[in-house]
């Protein structure tokens, strides 16, 4: 089980690396966008990905 937390640690860190890597200017400008958006905006944001991803764990672990 402690495997899959640092497999699962180890891909959110690629994930996050892959924009800025491929597309700097662009990920900047969204970046720049980001920090315009209020504080209820950016909880709603962090809400509806958590959701998604349990959703997403859910259905992973039904269909194994």
């Amino acid at each position: 089980m402690q495997d899959a937390l640092w497999i699962a640690l180890a891909l959110v860190l690629v994930f996050e690396g892959v924009l800025p890597a491929i597309h700097p200017e662009g990920w900047r400008r969204m970046f720049t966008q980001l920090l315009q958006l209020n504080d209820h905006q950016i909880r709603q944001i962090g809400l509806m990905s958590m959701v998604l991803g349990l959703v997403l764990l859910w259905g992973l672990q039904a269909l194994s």
